[in-house]
């Protein structure tokens, strides 16, 4: 079935394949989906070590937002049936990949995916959104300020809702609350090295959630 992008907004047909290759998880697997964006399939491209003989599964989009995740969170996360999901996104929202957002439409979205996982026995990891002084290929939207408002929001809801909140972003953000050149060439996607600060405070999160 050929589907023009177009029709295929959240780009349900990019992980169809893979997802019926994948199967389902074997008994006492802990598998783990990775929802997210451009950072989050870059780590498989930047560090597939850390996904091998892992029972990890990455489902990152480059490019897409919040809203698209939403509608391919039941196939590309829930039909896995893992044990965990790691959520990182909102970043695109914010430069406006898919029109203008605001911190609570990026909110609801990421609340919705949170709640269609735990209605399915899936236990939710929300992550920071990684620093970003500026995003080169959209200046001017003063994601410094934007980024850290709506962490401060993610990590209030994670809290109250029983979720594992996942700070990447004191980890790595300079004093000007941006990505140093170390962690990401470009200011917003990270280097070898930024996914090496980022592997362990995953995996401690992945752990507390199976535990």
């Amino acid at each position: 079935m050929n589907i023009s992008y177009g029709q295929d907004w959240p780009n349900l047909q990019h992980f169809a394949e893979d997802n019926k290759k994948v199967g389902m998880p074997a008994p006492n697997e802990n598998r783990v989906v990775f929802m997210g964006n451009s950072i989050t399939i870059g780590w498989l491209n930047k560090r597939p070590e850390f996904f091998g003989g892992k029972p990890y599964i990455n489902r990152g989009i480059s490019g897409q937002t919040t809203p698209q995740m939403l509608l391919r969170f039941r196939q590309d996360v829930i039909d896995l049936e893992p044990k965990v999901v790691v959520i990182l996104a909102g970043t695109n929202d914010i430069a406006g990949n898919t029109g203008p957002s605001t911190p609570k439409m990026i909110l609801d979205n990421i609340k919705s995916m949170a709640e269609l996982a735990k209605a399915n026995n899936i236990k939710v990891i929300i992550s920071s959104i990684l620093p970003a002084f500026d995003y080169p290929w959209k200046p001017g939207l003063n994601p410094n300020k934007k980024i850290p408002a709506l962490n401060a929001m993610l990590k209030e809801y994670s809290e109250t809702y029983g979720h594992i909140y996942l700070d990447y972003f004191s980890a790595m953000t300079d004093e000007r609350n941006g990505l140093p050149k170390k962690y990401a060439d470009d200011g917003v996607h990270p280097t070898e090295a930024g996914y090496a600060v980022m592997e362990p405070l995953v995996e401690a999160a992945i752990t507390k959630a199976l535990q």
